[in-house]
């Protein structure tokens, strides 16, 4: 079950968050802290208390299981470009420049993590249980067959 925290109005230039929103892209939760907290941006701290709300958010629509034992990951983060706030500094000449001051809205989703069907790990792991099965299955299936080619045999050779 997933968990969405957002964050909006951050002032700071939405090209500078996506650098911090991409170094934590699809890694596990617990690494991800890892990594924002020694993280030298300064778009890293935001990000980080944006993943621990996420993380408030999972634990309260599964209050029953544990953080530990959930396998969460960081399914999805994005940054959007918010409002910008327009200001004049004086130029040579008696001009202005425009001042552009950005902002950006940050979105983050969080997802317990299931191994595929055909994954590598899900195969390794059926292989471990039940090998003994399969190969009881394998020559009950051979015996079979040649059960049956020999009923079609005797029969044409009665008729």
């Amino acid at each position: 079950m997933e968990a969405t925290a957002k964050l909006r109005n951050v002032p700071t230039s939405p090209r500078k968050m996506r650098l911090v929103a991409n170094l934590v892209r699809g890694q596990k939760v617990t690494r991800a802290l890892g990594l924002l907290k020694f993280e030298a941006n300064s778009g890293a701290e935001r990000v980080e208390k944006l993943l621990l709300s996420a993380l408030a958010n999972w634990q309260q629509k599964n209050e029953d299981e544990r953080i530990e034992d959930a396998n969460l990951y960081i399914k999805e983060i994005f940054v959007d470009e918010g409002r910008q706030l327009k200001r004049l500094r004086p130029a040579p000449q008696g001009r202005g420049h425009r001042i552009r001051k950005r902002s950006n809205h940050v979105t983050l989703t969080i997802d317990t993590k299931v191994e595929p069907l055909g994954s590598k790990a899900a195969v390794q792991q059926a292989a471990e249980t039940k090998p003994a099965e399969a190969n009881a299955d394998a020559t009950v299936k051979t015996t079979r067959r040649s059960s049956s080619k020999k009923t079609s045999t005797q029969a044409e050779a009665t008729a």
